[in-house]
């Protein structure tokens, strides 16, 4: 579907201005290290990150639609990002779930849950 891809587009521009957009003012998001619950806790962890991952780069690589109808539609993924840390390469993965709403016309992320991939299968970096 068009709305992750316009997500990661978002994402990728650094600038949480964007991402804020494809976000639903009731959007929660489960990491690793925390729960964020507002979109000011959403933009901290987003802008927190952007600072130590420098030059990131976010995809979402195999995709998997679990349930599309016409106002919902969850989707599985594995994360990819890579950047520098502290001028060194760093790349990771991890598993991703996004939920999405539509409301007045338009595909709104409600919720996103992103965990390591089991022991064995990737690297995961917390921020």
């Amino acid at each position: 579907m068009e709305v992750l891809h316009n997500y990661m587009k978002a994402t990728n521009t650094h600038n949480f201005d964007e991402v804020r957009k494809i976000l639903h003012p009731n959007a929660v998001y489960f990491f690793t290290d925390q729960t964020c619950t507002t979109h000011e806790e959403i933009k901290a962890y987003f802008e927190h990150a952007w600072s130590v991952v420098k030059d990131e780069n976010y995809e979402a690589q195999a995709v998997t639609w679990l349930y599309r109808e016409s106002h919902s539609a969850t989707c599985t993924y594995t994360y990819f990002y890579e950047g520098y840390i502290d001028g060194t390469y760093t790349s990771g993965r991890g598993r991703a779930t996004n939920v999405f709403v539509k409301e007045s016309d338009e595909w709104l992320l409600i919720h996103e849950h992103l965990s390591p991939l089991p022991h064995g299968d990737g690297s995961h970096v917390s921020f």
